[in-house]
């Protein structure tokens, strides 16, 4: 029987899945090798959360641009002034304060990627963090009015809206992402011929890929708020910049009630954390062999366990590939602190240069500008490129880009302020004052840092997502964010050394850190990349999700979404 005949018997029959199976055939071996690899349609749905994560990174980005001249430097007499300020706490203060916020900011998203893979969902865990975050925007603008600050009353509410806001932010951060690429609910490659004619193989690899790349695009359009906070703080003070970020705040929470019936939800599992302790525990117990907790397996090796026993083999088989990928997440922290430089030394650093009109912490929106440029180039020209010379670049190779390009930017950065503390009239005790040294000299710094995310961190967000199992999504990429806590921690073990003139060997320092980290990823890991497509084939069907959550709204929806398959079927 040809194809056609099986789609019209398909059609006759009602069978939605043998209709689906046709229209979207699996490439053979040799369509595999002959065929350009490409990314599918990304769903409406996407794009919403996408702009969701464009306002909660608008309102982030935008308040703490000004974090640093904030917390450093004392108010002035007056606005505008040639260097804003509020607090008067200095730079080492203003370094621990930025890094203990960056430290609960990635924190706070473990706790709610439990909270939302185990009893809420992804969807009502953002709304309600939402609802934390915007009280703790209300508590910073009322620090930052003058009245506040006068009185003394700025540095407590400073301190409590960090806390406030960090914990908000993190149940953002650990479900959004996982929540966009949820929307794509198609995980087997598949032929299609494009308009022009042209075959081509579209994968899960390729449209995830995109799926990131358009996600951190928009997060780094967000972040230019801080181009107009930046602004706002130097020319009218630092409650209209603070101001500004709670109201775009607003829209977001509205396009997250708003379109509430228009997100793919997967229901909370119930007992994920408990099911994942025993499997690795019945690993543990059976030399580290994660096959023993296989129900199939203890069926014959331990029939009384099984009356316990919540899981199934392919949740296994995904644990296994999550853990492989935590192992890849423990090289990060030293990416990341390449990373944290540019919102808190290399601010400070600027600050010791000649800006002319500038405020010294608008540059750090160099690095989101770079990025708005690189990554369609990346994503348009450079993957594509790979792919159609049969090349792609897999996760693991780009993550190993992202972190030579982390470590050149760290390198640049210690020859740059190596020159600094070469010139008159502070040499190397500028201590906040300006040397005679162009800003625009730290500008490739940025632009390199910039470069370096797209091939580390989306390529990271990318892994978190496809290497977690089914039903602990959030609770995997909180573990990928956690990775920038660590970081923290490092940074505050450097709090001692970020002083002048010390700074030349901490950017050396890290960046040959980053460097060794490169060296061994590539060494310890780069097989993976070899069954990357094979790991993430892994899936369960449609029924035997609904057998594994047992859940009466995902029942629901399968019922429902055949009843549409069947009326599409009928009228066709």
């Amino acid at each position: 029987m040809s194809d056609q005949e099986k789609k019209v018997q398909a059609l006759v029959e009602n069978d939605p899945a043998t209709i689906d199976e046709l229209d979207r055939p699996e490439p053979t071996e040799a369509e595999w090798h002959e065929l350009r690899e490409t990314a599918d349609s990304v769903p409406m749905s996407a794009y919403l959360v996408i702009l969701i994560e464009f306002c909660e990174r608008f309102t982030y980005y935008g308040l703490s641009g000004p974090f640093q001249n904030y917390i450093q430097y004392p108010n002035p007499p007056s606005y505008p002034a040639e260097q804003p300020g509020a607090l008067g706490q200095g730079q080492q203060t203003a370094t621990a304060l930025t890094t203990f916020f960056q430290f609960f900011c990635y924190f706070t998203p473990i706790i709610n990627g439990v909270i939302a893979d185990q009893y809420l969902g992804k969807y009502k865990t953002i709304l309600y963090c939402s609802y934390i975050y915007f009280f703790g925007l209300l508590i910073l603008t009322l620090s930052s009015i003058p009245a506040s600050i006068e009185a003394g009353a700025a540095y407590p509410l400073f301190i409590v809206s960090l806390i406030v806001i960090g914990f908000g932010t993190g149940g953002i951060k650990a479900n959004v992402s996982p929540l966009v690429a949820e929307q794509y609910q198609n995980m087997k490659p598949y032929v299609k011929t494009l308009k022009t004619g042209e075959r081509v193989v579209i994968t899960p690899q390729a449209t995830y890929q995109r799926i990131f790349n358009m996600f951190y695009w928009s997060i780094n359009v967000g972040s230019l708020s801080a181009v107009a906070t930046t602004s706002l703080e130097k020319y009218i003070g630092f409650w209209p910049a603070y101001l500004l970020p709670t109201c775009m705040f607003i829209i977001g929470i509205a396009v997250v009630i708003l379109g509430r019936k228009q997100y793919v939800q997967s229901p909370p599992r119930g007992s994920l954390f408990l099911e994942a302790i025993k499997v690795i525990k019945v690993a543990l117990k059976n030399g580290r062999n994660l096959d023993a907790a296989k129900p199939s397996n203890l069926t014959v090796s331990n029939p009384e366990m099984l009356s316990i026993v919540t899981w199934d083999d392919v949740f296994v088989d995904e644990m296994r590939r999550a853990l492989r990928a935590c192992i890849i997440f423990c090289w990060f922290p030293i990416w990341w602190l390449c990373y944290s430089q540019m919102t808190n030394n290399l601010v400070s650093m600027t600050a010791t240069m000649q800006t002319g009109n500038l405020p010294n912490d608008l540059l750090q929106n160099l690095n989101p500008l770079a990025l708005i440029i690189c990554i369609p180039i990346v994503d348009q020209v450079v993957y594509p490129l790979f792919r159609r010379a049969k090349m792609p670049l897999r996760p693991i190779m780009r993550i190993i880009i992202g972190f030579f390009f982390a470590s050149v930017a760290m390198a640049y950065c210690a020859g740059i302020q190596s020159y600094i503390y070469t010139q008159p009239p502070y040499y190397n005790n500028p201590d906040g004052r300006k040397n005679d040294v162009s800003v625009a000299y730290v500008v490739p710094a940025y632009v390199l840092i910039g470069i370096s995310e797209i091939f580390a961190s989306i390529t990271g967000l990318e892994y978190a997502y496809k290497k977690a199992p089914q039903s602990m999504k959030s609770l995997v990429m909180s573990l990928f964010l956690f990775a920038n806590c660590v970081s923290a921690i490092l940074g505050f073990a450097l709090v001692s050394v970020a002083v002048d003139p010390k700074l030349t060997w901490l950017y050396t320092g890290i960046s040959a850190a980053a460097f060794v980290c490169m060296i061994l990823i590539f060494i310890l890991h780069r097989h993976r990349d070899a069954s990357d497509v094979e790991d993430d084939a892994l899936e369960r069907t449609s029924e035997e999700q609904l057998k594994y959550t047992g859940n009466t709204e995902a029942k629901q929806k399968l019922v429902h979404e055949a009843a549409v398959a069947d009326e599409e079927a009928i009228h066709r």
